[in-house]
């Protein structure tokens, strides 16, 4: 009988572990590293979306690459001449994305002039995320919307 109980709280305890190892690599599966498209932006007055423009809408297109802490993404507008790309590291925090900008088009790299580091509020699902620029005040402003692609 002993024997029996021991079997069965080691077939427990293995089962628990098992099942909260899953959980945790569930939980480290959500990640911003992948490959993203922009779907959408939204315009803000504040607080509330005021406006959507949808991407397709506009003959343009934006890839996003996160890996390894590095960032990539280019986009074309096929009615502008100007070439839009930038490289550089990011990093997140729960509703933070911070991404640092080495070098870029030129486009970019005479903005960059000014700004380096750009910040971002985050709102991310496991399939789709949104970066939000904020104001002084910390208002939203605009932000960009993308879906996963892979």
């Amino acid at each position: 009988m002993r024997n029996l109980f021991g079997l069965l709280l080691l077939l427990f305890v293995t089962i628990s572990a098992t099942t909260n190892n899953s959980k945790q690599e569930s939980k480290e599966q959500k990640s911003i590293n992948g490959t993203w498209e922009l779907a959408s932006h939204y315009l803000y007055d504040g607080v509330n979306v005021t406006d959507t423009i949808l991407e397709e809408s506009t003959g343009a297109r934006q890839i996003k690459m996160y890996n390894n802490n590095k960032v990539m993404w280019t986009r074309i507008v096929p009615s502008v001449s100007a070439e839009w790309f930038g490289y550089g590291s990011y990093r997140t925090t729960k509703n933070r994305l911070f991404e640092t900008l080495e070098y870029g088009s030129s486009t970019m790299m005479d903005m960059m002039d000014s700004i380096q580091v750009f910040e971002f509020e985050l709102i991310f699902n496991e399939d789709s995320f949104s970066q939000i620029t904020l104001d002084g005040d910390g208002k939203r402003v605009h932000s960009e919307n993308y879906i996963r692609i892979d």
